[in-house]
């Protein structure tokens, strides 16, 4: 399993919900299997999201169409404040980190 980690700052919580829940562009349709949501305590201006994908692909395809789609726009992100810091994750499983 891999994740698509993002972190950023937003502008408004409410505005920011409006976009993601939008889906522009197809989270199910681009392989998105799982979604947690995050948001620092004490921070309402800061959210991290980890999207579940089965492939490393998936998550990197994923990612360049935010890039380019979404983000490249502030017409397209008006809740973010700043640009977002990423990365693709995979998931350890407890073979993986037995000593």
């Amino acid at each position: 399993m891999f994740a698509l980690q993002i972190e950023h700052g937003i502008k408004d919580f409410g505005m920011w919900m409006g976009a993601d829940n939008a889906d522009p562009l197809g989270r199910v349709a681009s392989g998105v299997v799982g979604e947690g949501v995050y948001r620092p305590i004490g921070d309402d201006h800061y959210m991290v999201l980890d999207l579940d994908f089965v492939t490393s692909g998936e998550a990197e395809q994923f990612l360049g169409r935010l890039k380019t789609q979404v983000w490249s726009t502030p017409g397209a992100s008006p809740a973010l404040a700043g640009g977002p810091k990423t990365r693709v994750v995979e998931q350890l499983s407890a073979q993986d980190i037995a000593p």
